[in-house]
């Protein structure tokens, strides 16, 4: 019977990290909430007990040690300043953060100093500002900031863009490098130790991100050309390679990079291959 205390991990209760999150903890095998107003859920059989709240206090109650483990984005993790680290990207969630000012001058970084930046990231910004050696004065605002400007309430403003269309519609364009390129990411507290279960959440969701980067190719070819078919399609490790009845042909599996499987399949056409069939992967350990 195991008898360790159940891993307390933190889940986004609502935005756009919520329900991506929440899918991703189901195709890694553990329970999920079916009513958007429950605020805790144990997981028996998975030994694990989910928290749902507001993903900018997620860093905040694994930093302090209430939670082992979390779900939030890398933007919300570096503004807490809280003392919890990342263990691993989720592929989801990516965002640019950056500073947009209005687009009938040609901003610098540099002119920053001196003028008042609106944000709902203070503490991000802040530490970009001072890595820079760059003074401003922060402007701290809860949702959109992209009207501080206009309403004279700041300079310039720093936040999450992702197309710049709401930025342009405002009349401001992005200026400098992006200060963070940030997306969903599992975090920790530094001496939450591995044996509590957070190892084997790490080996899922790892599954999790490669079952749905990769498909598993089959194919059939001629054995004198395999070596040339396995430049082709090499996996992850190698591909396996098994005898037809066909006397001279063998049958090829291997793992191939879901964003590439048309072209790889077009190679293997003109190569000779033939019965090329590609298959999603529910789960994978490796």
């Amino acid at each position: 019977m195991n008898d360790r205390p159940l891993l307390k991990i933190a889940v986004p209760n609502k935005g756009s990290l919520s329900e991506a999150a929440q899918e991703m903890l189901r195709e890694a095998g553990y329970r999920q909430r079916s009513d958007s107003k429950e605020l805790v859920l144990t997981d028996v059989p998975n030994h694990v007990e989910f928290y749902y709240l507001r993903p900018r206090d997620i860093a905040v109650y694994v930093g302090e040690g209430t939670l082992d483990v979390g779900i939030t984005g890398r933007d919300m993790l570096l503004d807490s300043g809280a003392a919890a680290q990342e263990v691993m990207p989720l592929g989801f969630g990516a965002t640019r953060f950056r500073y947009a000012a209005p687009a009938d001058h040609q901003w610098e970084i540099a002119e920053l100093e001196g003028k008042r930046i609106a944000t709902s990231y203070p503490g991000l910004v802040k530490a970009d500002l001072a890595k820079r050696g760059i003074e401003a004065r922060l402007i701290k605002l809860d949702g959109a900031v992209e009207s501080a400007i206009r309403l004279g309430v700041a300079d310039a403003i720093a936040d999450v863009v992702e197309t710049g269309r709401t930025l342009r519609q405002a009349g401001m364009d992005v200026f400098g490098e992006p200060i963070l390129q940030s997306e969903a990411i599992m975090i920790k507290r530094e001496d939450t130790p591995s044996e509590n279960g957070l190892a084997l959440l790490q080996r899922r969701l790892s599954g999790v991100l490669v079952a749905r980067n990769y498909v598993m190719m089959d194919y059939d070819c001629p054995e004198e050309l395999v070596d040339r078919a396995s430049e082709v399609t090499p996996g992850l490790e190698s591909p396996t390679v098994s005898p037809l009845a066909r006397e001279g042909w063998v049958a090829v599996r291997a793992m191939v990079k879901r964003s590439v499987a048309q072209a790889v399949m077009d190679d293997l056409w003109e190569l000779g291959a033939r019965a090329i069939l590609v298959t999603d992967i529910a789960a994978c350990r490796l």
